[in-house]
């Protein structure tokens, strides 16, 4: 019996033995990830499922802080006046607005979630929102009704040059592949050109193209899992990379989280995960994290405190971009930048050639296809590569119809033209020092005012902070609209300007900026009170959502 126990034992030590570096992994790639739900993506998930749905009426639309009666007085006759100028100043943008939300299935959704969703019904049923343009030019855009905006959108990352610019790139290429027209499957000669020159770009051997930066990652992600012969990707907490199977983890993707690790960015966990597990294909960087590391793009739906932050560090984030290279290169695994967004932003080369660190793949997109729709990937030669000489059948296979449609790749060539010419290139000389210095103008103005709005920026790229704790930051978007600066659906949290701003372009932004933020704070919105903490609104909300659920 004796003999039984200690042979039983004995086996039990054993497993427990070759269990440990099994066990030491997981515990290693748990600290990895962010002590957020934003880095727990399959308990993301569970809680998103929990959370009910519930709306304010209208007391509570005005009073979900506890504002005393004479604070909640100032917001509805602000609210008020606020409806009655968008009734009058945008009757027909928001007419045709109301009735193509039936058939857009996208108007639906940036309808309702402009706002958190406690707020939406009620602001939805009083403020009617245009959502359609006719018309741009120079640094603005022009509504249905002849308002004219500053266009603060940025068409999501695709306007660099200005609007003016990408009319003529979509003009001239349409001239230079006018005899081809739209055939498929045959190239137009100006795609050798263009590939020669995202060549000289990327540097980096080979070039696919795509239809979007969302189909350009997912390639570049297909190609390295299938020459790595390994399956996990990882991506950094509140970085996008498109909507596509898991590599958008957590609220917003139906799919659970099945070969996508998501860890903390500029983290030794991180770095000492990618060290020693033997897993991992590749893994994928989008440069404006640079902004607001481990933390999500802002949109207005999570304005629900003030308890954001930004900040760039361009050294800080340059030594952990040549720390990832390093590992990377070391582990063999693909290292992926994602510039879809960010595209040449920050210097003629991309993030690359900014910030001095070479990838091993590059997705571009969005403004490089001269205002078409675009995806492409550049990446090394052995990676690149859609088959195997000694396994025939073993293919990656690749292809759409679309792919390297004629007017596209003209449109792309006119592009590249244009980012060759001495009065593109000189838009990039002093570019930092530039836009850096109109964001701490904007932060002296908002300092000197009063206001508890703040702004940081990466180049051309800002988002909106809040020093104030507050439920209605969200409340902002309107009044800058009121103020003639147009905004994307997701709003006060972030700012996209083109290169072409001029000084006085951008004074008068700031001007209005200023004075819709006066405007907000005098119909007391941002009402201030010693109890009214972060914490304390989170505690609410929580409180809320459970007596919703139960």
């Amino acid at each position: 019996m004796d003999e039984t126990l200690t042979i039983s034992a004995l086996a039990a030590l054993g497993a427990f033995g070759l269990a440990l570096p099994r066990i030491k992994r997981r515990l290693e790639l748990s600290r990895a990830k962010h002590r957020s739900l934003a880095g727990h993506s399959r308990m993301a998930k569970r809680v998103a499922a929990l959370i009910p749905g519930y709306a304010y009426d209208e007391a509570r639309f005005f009073a979900s802080d506890q504002a005393p009666a004479e604070v909640q007085a100032h917001r509805r006759a602000g609210f008020a006046a606020l409806c009655d100028l968008y009734a009058r100043r945008y009757a027909r943008s928001a007419a045709l607005t109301a009735q193509a939300r039936e058939g857009i299935s996208d108007l639906q959704f940036t309808g309702s979630y402009r706002v958190p969703f406690q707020y939406s019904p009620y602001l939805r049923a009083h403020l009617k929102l245009g959502g359609f343009v006719q018309a741009s030019s120079g640094v603005t855009v022009e509504d249905l009704d002849g308002n004219r905006f500053y266009d603060l959108t940025g068409s999501y990352g695709v306007n660099l040059l200005g609007y003016d610019a990408y009319k003529q790139c979509i003009a001239e290429g349409a001239e230079r592949v006018a005899e081809l027209g739209p055939v498929l499957g045959a190239y137009h000669p100006c795609v050798a050109d263009n590939v020669r020159r995202l060549k000289v770009i990327s540097g980096l051997d080979e070039v696919s193209f795509h239809m979007s930066g969302t189909e350009a990652v997912m390639q570049a992600v297909r190609l390295a899992r299938y020459h790595t012969k390994k399956k996990y990707l990882v991506r950094f907490c509140g970085a996008y990379h498109g909507w596509w199977e898991d590599v958008q983890p957590g609220p917003g993707n139906p799919l659970p989280p099945r070969e996508t690790y998501t860890l903390k960015e500029m983290d030794a966990r991180t770095l000492q995960v990618l060290r020693t597990r033997s897993d991992i294909a590749c893994v994928l960087v989008n440069p404006l994290q640079a902004l607001h590391p481990n933390s999500g793009a802002p949109g207005d739906t999570s304005l629900v405190d003030s308890g954001r932050n930004a900040h760039f560090d361009r050294a800080a984030y340059t030594a952990w971009l040549q720390q990832l290279r390093q590992v990377c290169t070391e582990r063999g695994i693909v290292l992926i930048f994602d510039e879809v967004f960010v595209g040449f932003r920050l210097a003629p080369g991309g993030a690359q050639q900014y910030f001095g660190v070479h990838a091993d793949m590059v997705t571009y997109g969005k403004t490089l296809g001269g205002g078409l729709p675009v995806g492409v990937v550049c990446g090394k030669a052995a990676l690149m590569k859609r088959w195997r000489d000694e396994r025939p059948a073993d293919i990656c296979f690749a292809r759409g119809t679309f792919n390297a449609h004629p007017y596209v790749m003209g449109a792309m060539a006119a592009f590249l033209d244009r980012m060759e010419r001495p009065e593109v290139l000189a838009l990039y000389a002093g570019l930092d020092e530039r836009w850096n210095a109109r964001a701490a103008l904007l932060n002296q103005r908002l300092r000197g005012a009063g206001l508890p709005v703040q702004v940081a920026n990466l180049s051309t790229i800002w988002t909106v902070l809040y020093t104030q704790p507050s439920r209605y930051n969200w409340m902002l978007q309107f009044y800058l609209r009121a103020h003639g600066l147009a905004l994307s659906w997701v709003g006060t949290g972030r700012f996209i300007f083109s290169l072409n701003y001029s000084d006085a372009d951008f004074e008068a932004v700031a001007d209005r900026f200023v004075a819709a933020a006066q405007q907000m704070a005098a119909d007391g919105w941002w009402w201030d009170d010693p109890m009214l903490t972060n914490k304390a609104i989170r505690r609410g909300i929580l409180r809320e959502m459970l007596a919703a659920r139960f």
